[in-house]
Protein backbone atom coordinates (compact mmCIF):
# COMPACT_ATOMS: atom_id res chain seq x y z
CA UNK A 1 0.00 0.00 0.00
CA UNK A 2 1.27 3.55 -0.84
CA UNK A 3 1.98 5.65 2.10
CA UNK A 4 0.51 9.46 1.92
CA UNK A 5 2.73 12.61 3.10
CA UNK A 6 1.75 14.58 5.58
CA UNK A 7 0.82 17.93 4.07
CA UNK A 8 2.95 19.77 6.61
CA UNK A 9 6.21 17.38 5.09
CA UNK A 10 4.88 18.24 1.45
CA UNK A 11 4.88 21.82 2.46
CA UNK A 12 8.09 21.61 3.99
CA UNK A 13 9.45 19.79 0.96
CA UNK A 14 8.45 22.63 -1.33
CA UNK A 15 9.48 25.38 0.95
CA UNK A 16 13.02 23.62 0.77
CA UNK A 17 13.08 23.34 -3.55
CA UNK A 18 11.89 27.21 -3.31
CA UNK A 19 14.87 27.77 -0.48
CA UNK A 20 17.41 26.06 -2.83
CA UNK A 21 15.98 27.41 -6.16
CA UNK A 22 16.25 30.84 -4.87
CA UNK A 23 19.80 30.58 -4.13
CA UNK A 24 20.71 30.93 -7.83
CA UNK A 25 20.23 33.46 -10.08
CA UNK A 26 17.06 32.90 -12.36
CA UNK A 27 17.31 33.42 -15.59
CA UNK A 28 13.92 32.91 -16.92
CA UNK A 29 13.31 36.28 -17.83
CA UNK A 30 10.06 36.11 -15.77
CA UNK A 31 8.96 39.84 -14.79
CA UNK A 32 9.63 41.25 -11.48
CA UNK A 33 7.26 43.32 -9.76
CA UNK A 34 9.40 45.71 -8.09
CA UNK A 35 11.10 46.54 -11.43
CA UNK A 36 9.30 49.41 -13.49
CA UNK A 37 10.50 47.82 -16.86
CA UNK A 38 9.72 50.48 -18.67
CA UNK A 39 12.13 52.90 -17.05
CA UNK A 40 14.82 50.36 -17.04
CA UNK A 41 14.74 50.55 -20.85
CA UNK A 42 16.29 54.34 -21.06
CA UNK A 43 19.60 51.83 -20.10
CA UNK A 44 19.21 51.33 -23.96
CA UNK A 45 19.21 55.03 -24.80
CA UNK A 46 21.53 56.23 -23.03
CA UNK A 47 23.96 53.55 -24.03
CA UNK A 48 23.41 53.32 -27.08
CA UNK A 49 23.56 57.29 -27.41
CA UNK A 50 27.35 56.73 -26.26
CA UNK A 51 27.73 54.03 -29.02
CA UNK A 52 26.61 56.27 -32.00
CA UNK A 53 28.85 59.13 -30.55
CA UNK A 54 32.21 56.90 -30.87
CA UNK A 55 32.57 57.33 -27.22
CA UNK A 56 32.83 53.93 -26.28
CA UNK A 57 33.22 50.62 -28.25
CA UNK A 58 31.29 48.41 -26.58
CA UNK A 59 29.82 47.36 -23.09
CA UNK A 60 27.90 44.82 -20.90
CA UNK A 61 25.05 45.37 -18.48
CA UNK A 62 23.76 43.23 -16.28
CA UNK A 63 21.31 43.96 -13.44
CA UNK A 64 20.25 41.45 -11.15
CA UNK A 65 17.39 42.09 -8.30
CA UNK A 66 15.85 39.73 -6.00
CA UNK A 67 17.96 36.48 -7.32
CA UNK A 68 16.70 37.24 -11.06
CA UNK A 69 18.27 38.90 -14.40
CA UNK A 70 15.98 41.81 -14.67
CA UNK A 71 18.50 43.18 -17.54
CA UNK A 72 21.37 41.27 -19.42
CA UNK A 73 22.40 42.93 -22.73
CA UNK A 74 25.63 43.34 -24.56
CA UNK A 75 25.51 46.83 -26.59
CA UNK A 76 28.25 48.13 -29.75
CA UNK A 77 30.43 45.78 -30.54
CA UNK A 78 33.02 43.10 -29.39
CA UNK A 79 35.87 44.27 -32.30
CA UNK A 80 34.51 47.56 -33.78
CA UNK A 81 37.37 46.47 -37.16
CA UNK A 82 35.44 43.55 -38.04
CA UNK A 83 31.82 44.95 -36.58
CA UNK A 84 31.50 41.69 -34.64
CA UNK A 85 28.27 42.67 -32.44
CA UNK A 86 28.96 42.55 -28.22
CA UNK A 87 27.41 39.59 -26.82
CA UNK A 88 26.10 39.12 -23.59
CA UNK A 89 28.72 36.11 -22.27
CA UNK A 90 31.74 38.00 -23.67
CA UNK A 91 35.04 37.69 -21.84
CA UNK A 92 36.38 40.66 -20.59
CA UNK A 93 39.84 41.40 -18.77
CA UNK A 94 38.45 41.85 -15.34
CA UNK A 95 41.80 43.35 -13.97
CA UNK A 96 41.61 44.53 -10.15
CA UNK A 97 37.86 42.75 -10.06
CA UNK A 98 40.19 39.51 -9.56
CA UNK A 99 40.79 41.02 -5.85
CA UNK A 100 37.75 40.17 -4.57
CA UNK A 101 37.38 36.54 -5.84
CA UNK A 102 40.98 36.10 -4.95
CA UNK A 103 40.14 37.74 -1.71
CA UNK A 104 37.71 34.94 -1.11
CA UNK A 105 39.91 32.42 -1.75
CA UNK A 106 42.12 33.38 0.93
CA UNK A 107 39.12 33.58 3.16
CA UNK A 108 38.55 29.99 2.31
CA UNK A 109 41.85 28.97 3.92
CA UNK A 110 41.41 31.45 7.08
CA UNK A 111 38.04 29.08 7.56
CA UNK A 112 40.37 26.07 7.51
CA UNK A 113 42.10 27.70 10.60
CA UNK A 114 45.57 28.11 8.52
CA UNK A 115 45.84 31.70 10.07
CA UNK A 116 44.32 34.27 12.08
CA UNK A 117 43.12 37.71 9.85
CA UNK A 118 45.84 39.37 12.51
CA UNK A 119 48.51 37.21 12.11
CA UNK A 120 52.18 38.35 10.60
CA UNK A 121 52.15 36.88 7.04
CA UNK A 122 56.26 36.78 8.17
CA UNK A 123 54.98 33.03 9.33
CA UNK A 124 54.52 31.67 5.90
CA UNK A 125 56.90 34.17 4.03
CA UNK A 126 59.82 34.92 6.28
CA UNK A 127 61.40 37.40 3.82
CA UNK A 128 58.62 39.87 5.08
CA UNK A 129 59.74 39.65 8.74
CA UNK A 130 61.01 43.19 10.33
CA UNK A 131 59.76 45.49 7.60
CA UNK A 132 61.38 48.80 6.94
CA UNK A 133 59.38 52.29 6.19
CA UNK A 134 61.10 54.15 3.00
CA UNK A 135 62.18 57.76 4.92
CA UNK A 136 63.83 59.45 2.37
CA UNK A 137 64.51 59.09 -1.38
CA UNK A 138 67.28 60.29 -3.69
CA UNK A 139 65.86 60.27 -7.14
CA UNK A 140 69.43 61.56 -8.66
CA UNK A 141 70.68 57.75 -7.62
CA UNK A 142 67.99 55.85 -6.14
CA UNK A 143 69.15 55.26 -3.21
CA UNK A 144 67.16 55.41 0.05
CA UNK A 145 67.12 55.50 3.55
CA UNK A 146 64.53 53.61 5.80
CA UNK A 147 63.03 53.73 9.35
CA UNK A 148 62.11 50.26 10.87
CA UNK A 149 58.25 49.18 11.06
CA UNK A 150 56.38 49.59 14.55
CA UNK A 151 55.14 45.99 13.78
CA UNK A 152 54.99 43.49 11.55
CA UNK A 153 52.60 42.86 8.37
CA UNK A 154 49.07 41.21 8.98
CA UNK A 155 46.52 38.95 6.41
CA UNK A 156 44.03 41.83 7.24
CA UNK A 157 46.53 44.79 6.16
CA UNK A 158 46.89 43.31 2.99
CA UNK A 159 42.91 42.72 2.44
CA UNK A 160 42.24 46.03 3.32
CA UNK A 161 44.97 47.60 1.19
CA UNK A 162 46.74 49.26 4.59
CA UNK A 163 49.72 47.15 4.82
CA UNK A 164 52.24 50.27 3.38
CA UNK A 165 52.52 48.10 0.21
CA UNK A 166 52.40 50.20 -2.99
CA UNK A 167 51.97 49.25 -6.53
CA UNK A 168 54.25 49.27 -9.36
CA UNK A 169 53.70 51.17 -12.30
CA UNK A 170 50.31 53.47 -10.83
CA UNK A 171 51.57 53.97 -7.01
CA UNK A 172 53.30 57.08 -5.77
CA UNK A 173 56.16 58.05 -8.26
CA UNK A 174 59.04 56.89 -5.72
CA UNK A 175 57.73 53.35 -5.00
CA UNK A 176 57.26 52.87 -8.47
CA UNK A 177 61.01 53.40 -9.11
CA UNK A 178 61.91 51.35 -6.38
CA UNK A 179 59.69 48.65 -7.48
CA UNK A 180 60.85 49.19 -11.57
CA UNK A 181 64.76 49.15 -10.35
CA UNK A 182 63.52 45.63 -8.31
CA UNK A 183 61.61 44.03 -11.44
CA UNK A 184 58.25 44.17 -9.53
CA UNK A 185 55.60 43.89 -11.87
CA UNK A 186 51.96 45.60 -11.94
CA UNK A 187 50.17 41.92 -12.48
CA UNK A 188 48.64 42.75 -15.96
CA UNK A 189 49.84 41.11 -18.77
CA UNK A 190 52.36 38.36 -19.52
CA UNK A 191 54.46 37.86 -16.61
CA UNK A 192 57.51 35.75 -17.09
CA UNK A 193 58.41 34.96 -13.60
CA UNK A 194 57.67 32.79 -10.26
CA UNK A 195 54.91 34.76 -8.13
CA UNK A 196 56.27 33.48 -4.87
CA UNK A 197 59.69 34.44 -5.78
CA UNK A 198 58.61 38.29 -6.95
CA UNK A 199 56.81 38.57 -3.80
CA UNK A 200 59.70 37.48 -1.78
CA UNK A 201 62.13 40.14 -3.24
CA UNK A 202 59.18 42.86 -2.82
CA UNK A 203 59.44 41.77 0.73
CA UNK A 204 62.75 43.37 0.96
CA UNK A 205 61.56 46.25 -0.44
CA UNK A 206 60.49 49.28 1.48
CA UNK A 207 57.01 50.24 2.71
CA UNK A 208 55.63 53.80 1.78
CA UNK A 209 54.23 53.86 5.13
CA UNK A 210 53.46 52.14 8.36
CA UNK A 211 51.59 49.59 8.62
CA UNK A 212 47.78 49.63 9.24
CA UNK A 213 48.60 53.50 9.85
CA UNK A 214 46.94 54.49 6.33
CA UNK A 215 45.08 53.13 2.81
CA UNK A 216 47.32 52.65 -0.39
CA UNK A 217 45.94 50.76 -3.17
CA UNK A 218 48.50 48.12 -3.58
CA UNK A 219 50.22 44.55 -4.58
CA UNK A 220 48.98 43.34 -1.13
CA UNK A 221 46.42 40.94 -3.28
CA UNK A 222 49.14 39.63 -5.30
CA UNK A 223 50.91 38.83 -2.07
CA UNK A 224 47.72 37.04 -0.99
CA UNK A 225 47.94 35.29 -4.54
CA UNK A 226 51.41 33.75 -3.27
CA UNK A 227 50.30 32.54 0.32
CA UNK A 228 47.85 30.98 -1.04
CA UNK A 229 49.78 28.99 -2.88
CA UNK A 230 52.80 28.51 -0.17
CA UNK A 231 49.71 27.47 2.08
CA UNK A 232 47.32 24.99 0.19
CA UNK A 233 50.77 23.73 -1.87
CA UNK A 234 49.05 24.45 -4.91
CA UNK A 235 48.84 27.43 -7.67
CA UNK A 236 46.49 29.79 -7.44
CA UNK A 237 44.89 28.76 -10.61
CA UNK A 238 44.01 25.25 -9.90
CA UNK A 239 42.94 26.60 -6.08
CA UNK A 240 40.39 28.81 -7.00
CA UNK A 241 38.82 26.14 -9.76
CA UNK A 242 38.55 23.66 -6.63
CA UNK A 243 37.30 26.46 -4.50
CA UNK A 244 35.37 28.49 -5.66
CA UNK A 245 35.13 28.55 -10.02
CA UNK A 246 33.36 25.02 -10.00
CA UNK A 247 31.19 24.64 -6.81
CA UNK A 248 29.66 28.03 -7.89
CA UNK A 249 29.42 26.84 -11.79
CA UNK A 250 31.13 29.66 -12.83
CA UNK A 251 32.48 28.47 -15.97
CA UNK A 252 33.81 31.27 -17.80
CA UNK A 253 36.48 32.75 -15.44
CA UNK A 254 39.94 32.13 -15.72
CA UNK A 255 44.11 33.10 -16.26
CA UNK A 256 44.29 31.02 -19.15
CA UNK A 257 41.11 31.23 -21.26
CA UNK A 258 41.08 28.44 -23.84
CA UNK A 259 41.54 28.91 -27.49
CA UNK A 260 38.26 27.18 -27.79
CA UNK A 261 36.76 30.67 -26.30
CA UNK A 262 38.68 32.85 -27.62
CA UNK A 263 36.57 34.63 -30.34
CA UNK A 264 34.52 35.95 -27.06
CA UNK A 265 37.46 38.40 -25.95
CA UNK A 266 36.29 41.72 -26.07
CA UNK A 267 39.16 44.01 -27.92
CA UNK A 268 40.83 46.56 -25.41
CA UNK A 269 40.46 50.32 -26.65
CA UNK A 270 42.20 53.29 -25.50
CA UNK A 271 42.00 56.83 -26.54
CA UNK A 272 44.57 59.65 -28.48
CA UNK A 273 45.65 62.73 -27.81
CA UNK A 274 41.82 64.25 -29.19
CA UNK A 275 40.23 61.62 -27.19
CA UNK A 276 39.24 60.07 -30.27
CA UNK A 277 39.11 56.06 -28.99
CA UNK A 278 41.45 53.74 -30.74
CA UNK A 279 42.58 49.96 -30.55
CA UNK A 280 45.28 49.14 -27.77
CA UNK A 281 48.12 48.21 -29.28
CA UNK A 282 50.53 45.59 -28.59
CA UNK A 283 53.29 47.45 -26.89
CA UNK A 284 50.92 49.59 -25.43
CA UNK A 285 51.63 50.90 -21.51
CA UNK A 286 53.69 47.14 -22.01
CA UNK A 287 50.55 45.45 -21.37
CA UNK A 288 50.05 43.20 -24.56
CA UNK A 289 46.21 43.11 -24.81
CA UNK A 290 46.15 39.34 -26.18
CA UNK A 291 47.56 38.09 -22.65
CA UNK A 292 44.45 35.94 -21.20
CA UNK A 293 45.67 33.84 -24.06
CA UNK A 294 48.38 33.32 -23.21
CA UNK A 295 49.49 30.21 -21.63
CA UNK A 296 50.97 32.12 -18.24
CA UNK A 297 52.45 31.01 -14.74
CA UNK A 298 52.20 33.68 -13.22
CA UNK A 299 49.11 34.36 -11.81
CA UNK A 300 48.07 38.03 -10.54
CA UNK A 301 45.79 38.07 -7.86
CA UNK A 302 45.23 41.33 -7.87
CA UNK A 303 44.81 41.84 -12.22
CA UNK A 304 44.94 38.35 -13.72
CA UNK A 305 41.78 37.28 -14.31
CA UNK A 306 39.29 37.32 -17.07
CA UNK A 307 35.88 36.70 -17.17
CA UNK A 308 31.90 37.23 -18.19
CA UNK A 309 29.94 39.74 -16.40
CA UNK A 310 27.22 36.26 -16.22
CA UNK A 311 30.34 35.01 -13.59
CA UNK A 312 30.80 37.76 -11.93
CA UNK A 313 27.26 38.14 -11.28
CA UNK A 314 27.29 34.68 -9.55
CA UNK A 315 30.18 35.17 -7.38
CA UNK A 316 28.26 38.49 -6.22
CA UNK A 317 25.42 36.53 -5.43
CA UNK A 318 27.11 34.13 -3.94
CA UNK A 319 28.30 37.06 -0.93
CA UNK A 320 24.88 38.15 -0.99
CA UNK A 321 23.08 34.84 0.00
CA UNK A 322 25.73 34.71 2.69
CA UNK A 323 28.46 32.37 1.23
CA UNK A 324 25.65 29.80 -0.42
CA UNK A 325 25.10 28.96 -4.34
CA UNK A 326 23.04 26.49 -5.44
CA UNK A 327 23.30 24.40 -2.48
CA UNK A 328 26.90 24.78 -1.83
CA UNK A 329 28.21 26.92 1.08
CA UNK A 330 31.20 28.43 0.25
CA UNK A 331 31.78 30.48 2.60
CA UNK A 332 30.28 30.80 6.30
CA UNK A 333 27.60 33.64 6.71
CA UNK A 334 29.88 35.17 9.46
CA UNK A 335 32.76 35.27 7.42
CA UNK A 336 30.88 37.19 4.17
CA UNK A 337 29.64 39.42 7.28
CA UNK A 338 33.23 40.04 7.75
CA UNK A 339 34.62 40.75 4.27
CA UNK A 340 31.46 43.12 3.58
CA UNK A 341 32.04 44.82 6.94
CA UNK A 342 34.29 48.49 7.28
CA UNK A 343 37.36 47.23 8.31
CA UNK A 344 38.91 50.97 9.07
CA UNK A 345 39.19 53.18 11.76
CA UNK A 346 39.25 56.22 9.15
CA UNK A 347 37.70 56.72 5.65
CA UNK A 348 39.70 54.94 3.12
CA UNK A 349 38.76 57.74 0.25
CA UNK A 350 37.14 60.38 2.76
CA UNK A 351 34.01 58.81 2.35
CA UNK A 352 33.88 55.31 2.49
CA UNK A 353 34.99 52.45 4.48
CA UNK A 354 37.15 49.48 3.06
CA UNK A 355 36.33 45.97 3.88
CA UNK A 356 37.96 42.36 3.29
CA UNK A 357 38.43 42.90 -0.28
CA UNK A 358 35.77 45.56 -0.84
CA UNK A 359 34.83 49.02 -0.77
CA UNK A 360 31.94 49.82 1.40
CA UNK A 361 29.26 51.85 1.16
CA UNK A 362 28.85 54.51 3.90
CA UNK A 363 26.10 56.49 5.47
CA UNK A 364 27.83 59.65 4.52
CA UNK A 365 28.12 58.14 1.25
CA UNK A 366 25.11 56.81 0.17
CA UNK A 367 23.86 60.24 0.86
CA UNK A 368 25.38 61.41 -1.79
CA UNK A 369 24.51 58.14 -4.68
CA UNK A 370 21.58 55.85 -5.42
CA UNK A 371 23.35 52.79 -3.78
CA UNK A 372 22.34 52.00 -0.07
CA UNK A 373 24.92 51.83 2.93
CA UNK A 374 26.52 49.21 3.05
CA UNK A 375 26.65 47.85 -0.76
CA UNK A 376 30.50 46.19 -1.63
CA UNK A 377 32.06 47.29 -5.00
CA UNK A 378 34.82 47.79 -7.07
CA UNK A 379 36.25 47.85 -10.63
CA UNK A 380 38.95 47.15 -13.41
CA UNK A 381 41.73 48.98 -14.68
CA UNK A 382 40.06 48.55 -18.37
CA UNK A 383 36.74 49.43 -17.47
CA UNK A 384 34.23 47.22 -15.54
CA UNK A 385 32.95 47.78 -12.57
CA UNK A 386 30.66 46.12 -10.07
CA UNK A 387 28.43 46.82 -6.75
CA UNK A 388 25.82 44.99 -5.05
CA UNK A 389 23.70 46.33 -2.85
CA UNK A 390 22.06 43.60 0.47
CA UNK A 391 19.43 46.56 1.05
CA UNK A 392 17.76 46.57 -2.52
CA UNK A 393 19.06 42.60 -3.20
CA UNK A 394 20.72 44.28 -6.29
CA UNK A 395 23.82 43.08 -8.11
CA UNK A 396 25.01 45.43 -11.30
CA UNK A 397 27.93 44.95 -13.46
CA UNK A 398 29.19 47.22 -16.27
CA UNK A 399 31.73 45.87 -18.58
CA UNK A 400 33.52 47.91 -20.96
CA UNK A 401 37.70 47.46 -22.38
CA UNK A 402 38.60 51.17 -22.40
CA UNK A 403 41.23 53.31 -20.59
CA UNK A 404 41.42 56.20 -20.63
CA UNK A 405 38.00 57.00 -21.17
CA UNK A 406 36.94 60.52 -21.35
CA UNK A 407 32.90 59.10 -21.24
CA UNK A 408 33.55 57.32 -18.01
CA UNK A 409 30.55 59.12 -16.53
CA UNK A 410 28.34 55.90 -18.84
CA UNK A 411 28.80 53.79 -15.36
CA UNK A 412 27.42 56.37 -13.12
CA UNK A 413 24.81 57.15 -15.46
CA UNK A 414 23.39 53.39 -15.90
CA UNK A 415 23.58 53.14 -11.75
CA UNK A 416 21.21 56.13 -11.69
CA UNK A 417 18.83 54.53 -14.52
CA UNK A 418 18.87 51.36 -12.45
CA UNK A 419 18.01 53.00 -9.01
CA UNK A 420 14.91 54.95 -10.78
CA UNK A 421 13.37 51.24 -12.14
CA UNK A 422 12.66 49.96 -8.73
CA UNK A 423 9.13 50.69 -7.37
Amino acid sequence: MKKAFHPLLLLCSFLLSVVSFSQTIDISGKPDPSVDYSRLKRIDTVINSYIQNGWIKGIVTLVVKDNQIVQYKGYGYLDAETKKAMPGDALFRLASQSKAIISAGVMTLYEEGKFTLDEPIADFIPEFRHPQVLDKYNKADTTYTTVAAKREITFRDLLTHTSGLDYADIGSPNMVAIYAKAGIPVGLGIVDGDLKERMRTLAKLPLVHQPGEQWTYSLGIDVLGALVEIISGTNLEDYLMQKIFKPLGMKDTYFNVPASKAGRLATVYSEDSLQHVIKWGKAFRNIDPDYPLANKRYFSGGAGLTGTAYDYAIFLQMMLNKGKYNGVQVLAPRTVELMTSGQLDFMFNGADNFGLGFDITSEKSAARQPRNAGSFSWGGYFGTTYWADPKAKLICLIMTQQNPNSHGDIATKVEQLVYQSLR
